[in-house]
This record gives structure tokens, C-alpha cells and sequence, in this order.
């Protein structure tokens, strides 16, 4: 699915739930997603137009209820976008190709084994489709 007003009509009709994360930049309630517990090997995809966004292997149990990422598979997939809505000082993440509304980005991840901190993507279950590893 592309950027254009027609296929946004056409997902608020089928799906409005995603309808209003991707494209209102909403926000669902935490520890309810469908992959907050997901543990299987695989690929995390936008569930508006399909594109690889995590893999399963950057995945980590944050504690925060949302799907949590140490990095994008593809750093080329998301744009990143400051957002100051909500009385904080925040960085938006999106799917390059459709524009959806995925999550935030925040710089208090794991800690990496060779020290630091790295990054943790707090992601919507709803903006992403899971393929499993075959």
C-alpha cells in the first residue's frame, strides 16, 4: 500500500485500530500487542505496506509493554523525526516507504557488550506483521 489518500480511506475502513496508530499517530495500550511476547525467529514487517523493518534478532523485553528493538534491519526503512507533542521531547519513528506511524525511538536500551547503551525502538504491535523463520 502506497501513501495516498485513497488506500488510507480504503485501511480506516478495513482496519481502523491501525488506521489510527499509522496515521493519527496513535498509540495502543501497553502490554496488550500481539507481538510484545512474541519470541520466534524472523522478520518484523510494516503492516501497512509490507516493508522488513526488525529483525527478531534486535528484540529485547524492554519492561515497557510494547515490542522493543536495538535497531532497525535496515536503517534506510525508518525515518526518524523529532516529536514534541505531548509535553516531551521525543523522537518519532516511521516507515520510510508508507509514512505509518510506527513508534519512538528512545536512547535507553541494553547495554552493549562492549559498553553504552544502545537504542530502544518502542514499537506498536499493530504497525508491524511478524514472518516467521522457516
Amino acid at each position: 500500500m502506497n501513501n495516498t489518500n485513497t488506500n488510507h480511506e480504503e485501511l480506516k475502513e478495513k482496519n481502523p485500530e491501525l488506521y489510527k496508530v499509522a496515521f493519527e499517530k496513535g498509540t495502543e495500550a501497553p502490554f496488550v500487542g500481539k507481538h510484545v511476547n512474541e519470541k520466534g525467529n524472523g522478520m518484523y514487517h510494516c503492516a501497512v505496506c509490507g516493508t522488513e523493518l526488525f529483525s527478531s534478532n534486535t528484540k529485547f523485553d524492554s519492561g515497557s509493554g510494547w515490542p522493543s528493538f536495538t535497531d532497525p534491519a535496515d536503517v534506510e526503512a525508518v525515518t526518524l523525526v523529532p516529536d514534541d507533542t505531548h509535553g516531551m521531547r521525543r523522537t518519532e519513528v516511521l516507515c520510510k516507504k508508507c509514512g505509518a506511524h510506527l513508534g519512538h525511538v528512545f536512547p535507553d536500551g541494553p547495554v552493549k557488550a562492549s559498553g553504552g547503551v544502545c537504542d530502544r525502538y518502542c514499537i506498536n504491535s499493530i504497525s508491524l506483521d511478524f514472518k516467521k523463520e522457516e
